[in-house]
């Protein structure tokens, strides 16, 4: 069979097993292992022979995945997650809430900001969108509920904070967008951090203009905390930031590379869980299970991925398309403009570590031939992905709040909330677009 012909099959029968729901790691691992075994079984003008493709597609199915998986750099994505549920359960994300709560309890919206402030120290610690979504939309929603926050802003405000974990180190979309392009993790996390903290001034912005515009959606707290509790609230947060030094200061420095911070701090928020007697046996194993489990789950994705590109590699697919974009003559601005409109689409519909993975192969040979900086665009992907997880039909983030608060909110109400922090991100994103340097400062320090 043609290898052109094959991998336009292959990429048509990808996008419908996708449309049928199917979970995107067996629509990419089923169809690259079935392609791959037609392609050597039935080459083009020659006799079928099922056993040279047995033996072909073997190794794709067996040995390149083993050393993907066990490769250096993939150790982060379990340690990193494993980090987040261990600071979760001791205690350590709570505490930079609660912080965030009581110093920010006279501003207007309050909670709303405190909730994003306590997303963005909660992503700083764990790199999960939809992990910081989930713990604290149990914390954080109710509490704005409670206060007689309107439903839109107490559901939306943690939504959007959640999606911090993407931008703001250590983040999975990060470590894996720097596999499969063979750009420097380590200045890709540390790029990270100037987009993640506009996003969240952004967020910001917007419940404080939410607030100044409609008052009766954020009442004013008649809390009140004296100088003492809030110079102790202020105070426990001193293992977050001993955390978060460690990843920062150590990629930075130069001390670690990405690998090794990310096992040191793991380390670390074990030993400080310990210490403060916050960190049981029974949640140590329960963070254990979970890490597992969200580990498991990412690499079955990375390994139908990873088999996809190399079934890519084998058909002229890739060139072609590549070959085709550059011949319509767009302007860099107006490719650029075409990949976005693209990730946006698809992070309507797909998991944002799924539209990485199936879309670097295509997009990354375009970026290269205009020229441009893979590491600025890293952060350009990183937050598409991020716009993608409070994007309605399917934002993740949303969903997420949805089942943990219940039936007492309805989905249309938190995506109506989210419309006003949609508008901030693109904001942003058109920010990051136009000025490179932002994501690049402090790479670009980096020896």
């Amino acid at each position: 069979m043609d290898p052109f012909v094959l991998g336009g099959m292959g990429m048509v029968l990808v996008l419908v097993l996708l449309i049928l729901r199917v979970p995107i790691a067996f629509s990419l691992g089923a169809v690259a292992a079935g392609c791959t075994f037609l392609f050597y079984a039935w080459p083009p003008g020659g006799q079928v022979d099922f056993a040279f493709g047995f033996r072909a597609v073997v190794p794709l199915l067996t040995a390149n995945s083993f050393n993907f998986v066990h490769s250096f750099q993939m150790s982060m994505v379990p340690l990193f997650i494993g980090l987040s549920h261990i600071a979760y359960h001791s205690g350590i994300t709570t505490d930079i809430y609660n912080a965030a709560r009581i110093w920010m309890s006279r501003l207007p919206g309050g909670l709303a900001i405190a909730s994003i402030v306590g997303c963005g120290g909660f992503s700083a610690l764990t790199g999960s969108s939809v992990a910081c979504a989930a713990a604290m939309g149990r914390i954080c929603t109710p509490e704005m509920l409670r206060a007689g926050y309107g439903p839109r802003i107490a559901t939306s405000s943690v939504a959007v904070g959640g999606t911090l974990g993407s931008l703001i180190p250590p983040s999975v979309p990060f470590i894996l967008y720097g596999i499969f392009t063979e750009q420097s993790i380590a200045k890709l996390l540390m790029a990270g951090i100037l987009p993640g903290l506009l996003s969240l001034v952004a967020f910001v912005i917007v419940v404080l203009v939410w607030v100044r515009i409609n008052p009766a959606e954020a009442p004013m707290s008649e809390e009140t905390f004296t100088r003492a509790e809030r110079m102790k609230a202020l105070y426990n947060t001193w293992p977050a930031l001993v955390v978060f030094g460690i990843i920062l200061g150590g990629i930075y420095g130069g001390f670690f590379t990405a690998t090794e911070a990310a096992a040191v701090s793991a380390a670390a928020a074990v030993l400080i869980g310990v210490v403060l007697r916050r960190l049981s046996w029974a949640a140590f194993v329960d963070s254990l299970r979970q890490t597992a489990y969200q580990t498991a789950m990412i690499f079955l994705i990375a390994f139908g991925a990873k088999m996809f590109v190399s079934f890519v590699a084998l058909t002229r697919i890739m060139p072609w398309s590549v070959d085709l974009m550059q011949s319509l003559d767009l302007e860099q601005w107006q490719m650029l403009f075409a990949i976005c409109l693209i990730y946006l689409v698809l992070g309507m519909f797909l998991d944002p570590i799924g539209i990485l993975l199936l879309t670097l192969p295509f997009v990354i040979p375009l970026v290269e031939g205009m020229d441009l900086n893979l590491i600025w665009f890293g952060v350009i992907v990183v937050k598409l992905l991020e716009i993608g997880l409070i994007t309605p039909p399917v934002g993740l983030n949303a969903f997420v709040i949805k089942s943990v608060i219940g039936n007492q909110i309805q989905t249309h109400t938190i995506f109506a909330g989210i419309a006003r922090f949609l508008v901030a991100d693109l904001i942003v994103l058109a920010l990051l677009v136009a000025f490179p340097i932002i994501s690049l400062t402090i790479p670009l320090t980096m020896r």
